[in-house]
C-alpha cells in the first residue's frame, strides 16, 4: 500500500468537491474527469482503473455503459457516490464515465446537455463564454499563432466576409494552425456558442 492509497482510503464519505464550470447539469464528460474524477483515476489510486490504461478498463466496459454508470453514481468498492461531488447529476457523472471509457477505445455516447438534445441552440452567453474562458482563451485571448484576438473587429472582419455559418463551419473543420473545434472536445453546436460568443464580441 502506498501512502497515497492509504490516503484516498482514508477519505471521509461525505466529502464534496466543487466542480468548475457551467450551470449544474451542463458539464462535460471531460470537464468533470478534469475536476473530481482525475483524482483518483488519473494515478490508479485505490484500486481505480487508471485514465487510458485499456488493460484495466477492459473488463469494466465490458459490463456495459449502464453498469458502470450506476457504480459511478451510487458508489463501488472505495469509489464514494459520484467520486465525493454531490453537486454532479446523474448525466455528468454519466458523461465522465463515457469519455473515461472511450479514451480506451469504447463508444459510449456522452447523454446530452438538455436544450441541445431537444434541438434548442446553446446559449452562447453561458456555455459560449464558458468554452471560451476554458479553450478558446489560449490563442484568441492574446492572438496567438494568428488568431484574430477576442474583441479585435479589425482582425475578425475578415474571417467574417463570408458571413458568420461559413467561418463557424471553418472552425468545426479547423484552418491554419488551429486544430478542428480548437481543439474543443464536445458537440459542434456547443463549439459553435463559443464561435459566436468570440464574433458577438467583435462586432
Amino acid at each position: 500500500m502506498t501512502s497515497e492509497a492509504v490516503s484516498a482510503r482514508l477519505q471521509p464519505v461525505g466529502v464534496v468537491k466543487v466542480v468548475e464550470g457551467g450551470a449544474p447539469g451542463s458539464r462535460s464528460g471531460k470537464s468533470v474527469y478534469e475536476n473530481v474524477c482525475i483524482s483518483c483515476h488519473g494515478a490508479g489510486l485505490a484500486g481505480a482503473p487508471k485514465f487510458g490504461d485499456a488493460g484495466a478498463w477492459a473488463a469494466r466496459i465490458g459490463q456495459g455503459f449502464e453498469t458502470l454508470s450506476k457504480h459511478a453514481i451510487v458508489g463501488f468498492n472505495a469509489m464514494p457516490a459520484k467520486g465525493g461531488a454531490a453537486d454532479l447529476t446523474d448525466d455528468e457523472v454519466k458523461r465522465a464515465v463515457a469519455f473515461m471509457g472511450n479514451a480506451v477505445g469504447a463508444k459510449f455516447e456522452e447523454p446530452a446537455v438538455a436544450g441541445a438534445a431537444a434541438g434548442g441552440a446553446v446559449d452562447p452567453n453561458t456555455k459560449g463564454k464558458e468554452i471560451y474562458g476554458s479553450t478558446c482563451v489560449a490563442c484568441h485571448g492574446s492572438g496567438a499563432a494568428g488568431a484574430p484576438k477576442f474583441g479585435d473587429k479589425a482582425a475578425w472582419a475578415p474571417r467574417l466576409k463570408d458571413g458568420v455559418d461559413a467561418a463557424v463551419a471553418l472552425g468545426i473543420k479547423g484552418l491554419n494552425a488551429m486544430p478542428p473545434k480548437g481543439g474543443y472536445a464536445g458537440s459542434d453546436e456547443e463549439f459553435k456558442a463559443a464561435a459566436l460568443y468570440m464574433i458577438n464580441a467583435s462586432k
